[in-house]
């Protein structure tokens, strides 16, 4: 007999964490953006009377308790009380598919297990040793349930799925089209029913709100300045401000944003600033970063042939031909920065111009100074910290003790492949003066 799943849910993620550096050196998987915002809101939104808890590396956990207070993170004892569903971190699907899954069943998307009914007895042997082993063991245990849906298992599949899960975030929220108190000059083509307006959102005269080709949702306390054009499907989120931007379909806006320039298939997950001109496209962008006055990236290679990626240290070809930056939370780049094709660029890191497109990779912790990588000294980490602490009380958050830790434990966790990534790169500036 099914349990009652609205009851008690827990998120965790595998080993494929890594595969979305650098995005989650400071979250776990089901708190990336995708559509309206994490899989972790969209599940709670369908189950707001869940009894939820997680499981998250141990580096996490300190962080992660405070983010969400009052919530059971790597508790076991909370998981030894009862039948809880477990679901996988990297999947985007439709709530509804599990609220009925069978304690016999275990949910397959794109032929991975993603959700089965943890029993008390089986806690132990799923906490016991790798995690993924003990997962892939649980759900041979389990009669295969089809689950419609995706597995976010690297940066882009997120951009790629984007649109769609905008267009279903949309229709599944209780929302009511709203045009009320526009300025007559505002403009709002397409459907009345495709468009969402917070009532305590700032929408001045001489924006262009087109929802012809998708819907669009501006969240509560949102500012869209004059000059503005936003293009669904798009979702911009509670308090950003949007400054005489251009804003194309497919883009995802997270709270407290300073976006102006232009904005095409993008997630900026949330405490981000592009509040100058410059280009922006098919990338995502971490918290507290800020890209500087004219900083662009490139998305498209000049012979249109398929972008790769580098992801633990190697180039993965994603596929496709439309691939931007990712970018790690707190980097920062000056004014004039020309990120490459398919930039994965980490955590806390300085990007300087150099007059030319700058390096595909720039690991976590790092200085490109006038197109040399370094690694920032112990001085550099307590200074780009300090930085950070300042930024985010500029925006009333704070840099907590135990956020400061992550950040320093990943210093750690990254100094190898911060030297590797610089070997190389000295590698190849001494082969062009050759």
């Amino acid at each position: 007999m099914a349990q009652p799943h609205g009851r008690r849910i827990a998120l965790f993620e595998d080993e494929g964490w890594r595969d979305l550096l650098p995005l989650t050196q400071l979250r776990p998987v089901f708190e990336l953006c995708c559509g309206h915002g994490s899989a972790r809101e969209r599940w709670e939104r369908h189950f707001p009377t869940a009894d939820w808890g997680a499981l998250v590396r141990s580096e996490l956990a300190d962080v992660y308790r405070e983010e969400q207070p009052g919530r059971p993170v790597n508790d076991v004892a909370w998981l030894r009380q009862a039948p809880t569903l477990l679901i996988n971190g990297p999947l985007l699907c439709d709530p509804k598919q599990l609220a009925n899954l069978d304690d016999d069943a275990v949910a397959i998307t794109d032929g991975m297990p993603v959700a089965l009914t943890l029993q008390p007895q089986e806690v132990d042997d799923f906490l016991t040793g790798s995690r993924d082993d003990a997962w892939r063991r649980l759900a041979s245990t389990r009669r295969p349930a089809p689950v419609a849906g995706n597995l976010v298992k690297s940066p882009w599949h997120l951009i790629e799925h984007n649109r769609d899960w905008l267009i279903a975030d949309f229709r599944s929220r209780a929302t009511r089209p709203t045009k009320a108190d526009l300025d007559p000059q505002t403009a709002v083509l397409g459907n009345d029913a495709d468009v969402f307006i917070h009532p305590t959102a700032d929408v001045d005269p001489f924006v262009v709100i087109d929802a012809r080709r998708g819907p669009v949702f501006v969240d509560a306390g949102v500012q869209l300045q004059a000059f503005t054009r936003v293009e669904g499907p798009c979702y911009i989120g509670r308090d950003s401000q949007i400054f005489r931007a251009n804003i194309k379909a497919g883009t995802t806006i997270g709270p407290v944003c300073r976006i102006g320039g232009e904005i095409e298939e993008c997630i900026l997950h949330g405490y981000a600033n592009k509040y100058h001109d410059g280009f922006l496209g098919h990338g995502y962008v971490c918290p507290w970063v800020n890209l500087g006055a004219l900083t662009s990236n490139s998305d498209l290679k000049n012979d249109y042939s398929r972008v790769k990626v580098v992801v633990g240290g190697e180039a993965v070809d994603t596929g496709s031909t439309k691939v931007g930056c990712f970018i790690g939370d707190h980097t920062k780049t000056a004014i004039g920065s020309f990120l490459n094709t398919g930039s994965s660029i980490g955590v806390m890191s300085l990007i300087l111009p150099a007059g030319e497109l700058l390096p595909k990779y720039v690991p976590a912790f790092s200085r490109l100074w006038h197109g040399e990588l370094q690694s920032l000294d112990a001085a550099g980490i307590d200074a780009a910290i300090a930085t950070a602490r300042m930024a985010m009380s500029r925006r009333g958050q704070e840099l907590t003790s135990a956020a400061e830790r992550l950040l320093r434990a990943a210093a750690l966790d990254s100094a190898a492949d911060r030297a590797q990534a610089i070997q190389r790169s000295a590698e190849r500036r001494s082969h062009r003066r050759e």
